[in-house]
């Protein structure tokens, strides 16, 4: 067999061999970056005082929604409790109160139901801040529930 011919065919099994080892090897698989978990925050209260159920932290919403949920009754005064919603810098774009629906002189769960109107200027991150009515003023007393939400 002359040269020329045994280079040929080494050169073909390599570029075999070479094309099945690079056929058959897996690509690395890119990093993936996981989002941090968005939670809702308590500061001197529990889920076992007040809970939203509508929007759920995290949720992107419109300008114009509403934030629905229950509040046990220690929660209201004059069945009403403070509700604000602020920017990403803390700017206040809402303040309003909560109406309960139904009766609020009582322990147990009282379910509310708030439409929210933001300026339509505004999109990006904010806060919504329900806050226990907390008739005394005193820091001791109050109690704060803040849901993170993207303004569309």
């Amino acid at each position: 067999m002359n040269t020329s011919k045994l280079l040929v065919i080494l050169v073909v099994v390599g570029l075999v061999v070479a094309g099945v080892w690079f056929g058959t090897r897996r690509a690395t698989p890119p990093l993936v970056t996981v989002p941090p978990t968005v939670e809702a925050t308590y500061v001197n209260a529990s889920a076992d005082l007040v809970v939203v159920s509508s929007p759920l932290p995290g949720a992107t919403v419109p300008a114009m929604f509403t934030v629905t949920g229950q509040a046990r009754g220690t929660w209201y005064f004059e069945a009403s409790f403070p509700l604000e919603v602020v920017s990403a810098s803390g700017e206040q774009l809402v303040q309003m109160p909560v109406q309960a629906q139904g009766e609020w002189m009582t322990t147990n769960f009282v379910p509310f139901s708030a439409q929210i109107t933001l300026p339509a200027t505004y999109k990006g991150a904010a806060k919504i801040i329900l806050r226990n009515d907390n008739p005394s003023g005193l820091p001791e007393n109050e109690k704060r529930l803040t849901i993170p939400v993207v303004i569309q």
